[in-house]
């Protein structure tokens, strides 16, 4: 209730305010001219659409004895700036600066570290690899006790040390300690232990109590057994055409023999049989493609499998399944 006893209407408090000056010279000014307003907002279809009640109604009617246009505000175009310094650069001090060329990308280097302790010692498996695939392993015993987790922390700051020293910028370390990759989150990453075996492996050697460790060691790869016999096989070619002859020239450049009958038998039996290189398989649908040989060289397997090195000495319908 005002001053007068009148009760205030509701939604006044957000209706336009006259002030005492407002019929004066601004008031004026502004119903002399038409005014243009560039929004983005839909005020036009707020003010006169027919529902319109309380604030809006009486800001309609205010607004109403202005000439006003709503007109939807164009895009500010991104060339704007470039043509106000085109017509502003002869006015602009020239700032002559020296060319500098971009840094070369920092090289990235991967290390895994592991850590072991045992009742015999302890030991770390360093794995430090570039991307020229440069690497450089160590392995380092620890004469001081330390738990197993005390290891992989003393294994992954040795691992920095090392890379520290070698002058690498950039590093991502890769330790099988869920304990140690928690501790710094996006530097140092988790893997299982299938995949960090080669530091594993290191770390362990370190830890056992070999004097010869710290020597070098020429590793040799044996790959046969040294009573193992060499088995010769004489390659056996056919002297003639045989059967596969006309079902691998079919394959290769369409050609059929003369007889009709022959032809017609070939077209029927070539689906199922593929060439690999310059062998004939037939094709199996449950299991292993079948390889396909004259009848030499047929002879020769099945002496083999009865009675030569394989010596199953088995009767006919055996040899057959072994073939």
């Amino acid at each position: 209730m005002d001053g007068r006893g009148r009760k205030g209407i509701p939604g006044d408090e957000g209706a336009p305010q006259r002030s005492p000056h407002t019929n004066s010279s601004n008031c004026g000014y502004f119903q002399a001219h038409p005014i243009t307003v560039l929004t983005d907002q839909p005020i036009r279809q707020l003010l006169y659409k027919p529902e319109i009640s309380g604030r809006l109604t009486k800001w309609a009617i205010e607004l109403g004895e202005h000439e006003i246009a709503y007109c939807a505000r164009s895009t500010i175009k991104g060339q704007v700036m470039a043509d106000y310094l085109a017509e502003t650069a002869a006015d602009m001090p020239v700032i002559c600066e020296p060319e500098q060329l971009p840094a070369p990308p920092l090289e990235l280097w991967e290390l895994y570290t592991d850590g072991a302790a045992s009742s015999e010692g302890a030991g770390a498996g360093l794995i430090l690899t570039g991307q020229h695939q440069e690497e450089h392993t160590y392995a380092l015993r620890f004469n001081f006790k330390v738990t197993n987790n005390e290891a992989e922390y003393e294994a992954l700051l040795a691992g920095m040390r090392m890379a520290r020293e070698l002058g690498v910028k950039k590093l991502q370390a890769y330790v099988d300690s869920q304990l140690v990759a928690n501790h710094i989150n996006g530097t140092i990453y988790q893997i299982p232990r299938s995949q960090n075996k080669q530091a594993d492996v290191l770390s362990k050697l370190a830890a056992l109590t070999f004097n010869h460790l710290e020597k070098k060691i020429l590793v040799e790869q044996v790959f046969k057994k040294s009573i193992e016999p060499e088995i010769t096989v004489a390659s056996v070619e056919e002297e003639e055409a045989t059967w596969i002859t006309d079902i691998i020239e079919f394959l290769c450049t369409g050609s059929l023999p003369e007889d009709e009958k022959e032809a017609m038998k070939i077209r029927v039996k070539a689906p199922n049989y593929e060439l690999r290189g310059e062998i004939l398989y037939r094709k199996s649908y449950l299991g292993a493609s079948l390889c396909c040989v004259g009848p030499k060289e047929a002879a020769v397997i099945i002496d083999e499998i009865h009675k030569g090195s394989c010596e199953l000495h088995s009767g006919s319908r055996t040899v057959t399944e072994r073939i």
